[in-house]
């Protein structure tokens, strides 16, 4: 206990890390203050039935990246989506296209560029998903939209143009918090408004799980506590899998420059057993909602009905086996895509480094790759596992709020962000002289190569 005291004190002694929380602070709880401001001409009143509704599906997933802001109908109901989804888009095109392969390899200069095109991509997609989001609230709820009523104030069409310009200058809005929140702040900005929008949820889960075990039927406290322990069990588990890394050796020839020398030492390049993160899961939640919307348009059809019924709900059996085999699939396409083993053997060779025992260029190209390939299986089980345990969760009696923090996106994505940010916080600390975060070594963060660049970073 003292020794977190004195760490806490030590982390307010450094004026620029104090100024960098304080600011994430600020800019955090002007997010949370916006997603409570209801878009003009709706009733809030009148949201409950769209709430309820909005809380599974990709509805709910949507609901809990803005962290409850898209239920509400708030000026940054679709939060930071579009931006990601923009993100992924240019991530993709960076390895078919020639245009964007060349900016990644322009440094700096190429690195704006593509954060311009990116910007203005996310005003398209938000635009578009602007439009949906109305049309499905008009649907869900149409005694909500004040413009629908005999004695409207504006039209439709006017309300329609004003509450587009509104979302799609809320997202910007969140967009520029999050590059304030990495540039002035501590932490990667569009990480910590992700993550501050599912911490949101957990209060209200903890409770509502807590009532339920107090009831007659419920188990009592000692139910609850077995749940907390299972919980801890699975966030330290996913910890493992966030941070695990096979290290591969890389000795530096020895140069000659003048009258120094370079290189001639030993580092060591690590590969992610998770190199793929969180997406393969947003990938495979994204293709599991594609037969229930068909079926919707095929009611008549005893096929279709049956197949939407059965990955309808996360929770079947059926849902959670084809679940799990896309995200292993994806898990393997995805760091396919992220991870070039020729582009890393290339800058090994540029930079004068080769893997004991292996000749440079080809064959370290194929030795990365046969690597990868060997520990990405079980990084991929385990993603997996992690994926549906909220499903398993559920089929045993936790409440199913609280069964969301048992894995899945919202808990890799906790993970990840809070090992980030405290690695930063410790970097600051070990710079000023001051004793770490932890006695047994330092944080490690998420990133461990430049999917986009290639550059290799030592352990």
């Amino acid at each position: 206990m003292k020794s977190l005291i004195q760490t806490l004190r030590n982390i307010f002694k450094i004026e620029e890390l104090r100024a960098r929380i304080l600011t994430t602070l600020a800019l955090i709880a002007v997010y949370r203050f916006g997603t409570y401001i209801v878009l003009p001409g709706i009733d809030p009143n009148m949201l409950n039935v769209y709430s309820s509704r909005s809380s599974s599906g990709m509805m709910g997933l949507i609901n809990m990246f803005a962290g409850g802001a898209f239920s509400r109908a708030s000026i940054f109901a679709l939060g930071i989506m579009p931006y990601i989804s923009a993100s992924i888009v240019v991530q993709l095109l960076g390895m078919a296209v020639p245009y964007f392969q060349k900016l990644q390899k322009e440094g700096e200069s190429g690195r704006q560029k593509i954060n311009q095109i990116t910007r203005l991509l996310t005003i398209g997609i938000t635009a578009v998903q602007s439009i949906g989001f109305l049309v499905n609230l008009k649907s869900m709820v149409p005694g909500a939209i004040v413009a629908l009523g005999a004695n409207a104030p504006i039209s439709y069409g006017m309300y329609m143009f004003i509450n587009v310009v509104i979302l799609t200058t809320g997202t910007m809005f969140v967009m520029w918090l999050g590059e304030k929140i990495t540039d002035k702040g501590i932490g990667n900005g569009i990480s910590i408004i992700i993550m501050i929008g599912i911490i949101a949820r957990l209060p209200s889960a903890l409770f509502a799980e807590l009532d339920s075990r107090l009831a007659e039927t419920g188990g009592g406290m000692v139910m609850f506590l077995i749940e907390l322990a299972a919980m801890l069990f699975v966030v330290v588990a996913v910890v493992a899998l966030v941070q695990g890394t096979r290290r591969i050796p890389v000795q530096y020839a020895k140069r000659v420059v003048g009258n120094k020398q370079y290189g001639g030492v030993r580092q060591f390049l690590p590969l992610k057993v998770n190199a793929a993160g969180v997406m393969p899961i947003i990938f495979a939640q994204a293709l599991m909602f594609i037969p229930s919307t068909i079926a919707t348009f095929f009611p008549d059809s005893p096929t279709w009905s049956g197949l939407g019924g059965a990955l309808n709900s996360y929770t079947s059996v059926w849902y959670s086996v084809i679940f799990a085999f896309l995200i292993i699939v994806f898990t393997y396409f995805y760091t396919a895509v992220t991870i070039n083993p020729t582009q890393i053997a290339d800058d090994l060779k540029r930079n004068g480094g080769f893997i004991p025992g292996i000749k440079p260029g080809k064959k370290t190209s194929e030795y990365i790759d046969t690597i990868m390939s060997r520990i990405t299986l079980p990084g991929a089980i385990f993603l997996a596992f992690v994926a549906i345990f909220p499903a398993i969760a559920v089929r045993m009696g936790v409440n199913q709020k609280f069964a969301q923090f048992y894995g899945g996106t919202s808990l890799l994505i906790l993970v990840g962000v809070v090992l980030d940010t405290l690695q930063q916080i410790e970097s600051h600390l070990l710079m000023r002289h001051y004793d770490g975060l932890t006695k047994g070594g330092r944080i490690k963060g998420r990133t461990s190569i430049s999917a986009q660049s290639g550059v290799v970073t030592a352990s």
